[in-house]
């Protein structure tokens, strides 16, 4: 059965562009127009990935991001204007999984959009022990959850599997490239400081002392390496 995109976006050019170019790759698509009907959408389709534009009316893109993520886990894209690096990380706190910049191309649209979902499909696939211990700290890579004492941490999406996949590759110094290509899946050139936002997150949430970290530590120069507790 194809995957469903909601594509969300007030200019209906580029809206019908986007529908014709994603229907054309085998996805199956529905569209809204501002914010609110945006959330009748996503409510009543329950779609697999939100294409979702900053600038809607009604409600502002980063509204409908944080109402969505409140409800559901889906994989959400952003559409942000060139040049506005606030919006773009005020999307990622929210637990936007990627944004795209405009103008963009829709090869590379579709090429992120297909490696979000292939990331999803390896990572259920993904053998090895389902449950991690990081001192006090659990990840249950199954279950997406990470526990201290048994009650959980709470994680945006992208930072989760940020962890996931450090906790895969424990003692691997791994550089900043190498996560934005694993964890983004393409080559996020120039944006390198993503990966130390989202760093800076997960130390706050599982690190003892965040400050001096001991379980995610950086490798001046190259990148980051877990370090699983003795």
């Amino acid at each position: 059965m194809a995957r469903t995109i909601l594509v969300v976006d007030d200019e209906p050019t580029l809206r019908e562009t986007l529908v014709d170019a994603l229907a054309a790759d085998g996805f199956r698509v529905v569209e809204a127009a501002d914010g609110r009907a945006a959330l009748d959408q996503f409510r009543a389709e329950g779609p697999d990935l939100v294409l979702l534009d900053l600038m809607l009316p009604e409600l502002s893109g980063i509204e409908v991001c944080r109402i969505i993520r409140a409800e559901s886990a889906v994989p959400i894209v952003m559409l942000t204007a060139r040049g506005a690096e606030v919006d773009k990380i005020v999307g990622l706190e929210l637990g936007a999984d990627d944004y795209v910049t405009k103008p963009f191309s829709l090869r590379e649209l579709t090429a992120r959009i297909r490696a979000i979902f292939r990331r999803a499909e390896q990572a259920a696939a993904a053998g090895g022990p389902t449950v991690v211990d990081l001192g006090d700290v659990q990840v249950d890579l199954a279950g997406h959850r990470v526990l201290r004492d048994g009650r959980e941490i709470p994680l945006k999406p992208k930072v989760f599997e940020l962890l996931a996949f450090l906790v895969r590759h424990p003692g691997q110094v791994l550089s900043r490239d190498q996560l934005l290509e694993s964890v983004w899946g393409y080559d996020y050139a120039g944006e390198t400081r993503t990966v130390d936002v989202h760093v800076h997150w997960l130390r706050s949430a599982i690190e003892p002392d965040p400050g001096n970290p001991s379980v995610i530590q950086t490798i001046r120069g190259v990148g980051y390496v877990l370090r699983r507790p003795a």
